[in-house]
């Protein structure tokens, strides 16, 4: 079973000011069915909230894994849960 989900991911290492929300709302938009954001934080990390099948939150934190990210990513670290909505599609912030 496919259910939707919210999954949620900080990202660390050299993530901000390479474009990295960019890319990672246009990898949400082209794997489709998502909303959510992406958001830069103080501490240098991205915040990724992703809601939609889970299929597609994987996919996307697969990428966000991947090496095909800008920048350079030393970690990824997630949790799941249950969407909450109130997204109109997926957002940089």
């Amino acid at each position: 079973m496919n259910e939707d989900v919210r999954m949620t991911a900080w990202v660390r290492g050299h993530v901000q000011g390479v474009g990295f929300r960019w890319f990672t709302r246009a990898n949400a938009m082209e794997i489709g069915g998502l909303i959510g954001f992406a958001l830069n934080l103080d501490d240098g990390r991205v915040q990724v909230v992703a809601e939609g099948q889970r299929e597609n939150c994987h996919r996307l934190l697969e990428w966000l894994h991947s090496a095909d990210t800008p920048g350079n990513v030393d970690g990824v670290t997630e949790i799941w849960g249950t969407p909450r909505g109130g997204y109109d599609g997926f957002a940089i912030r």
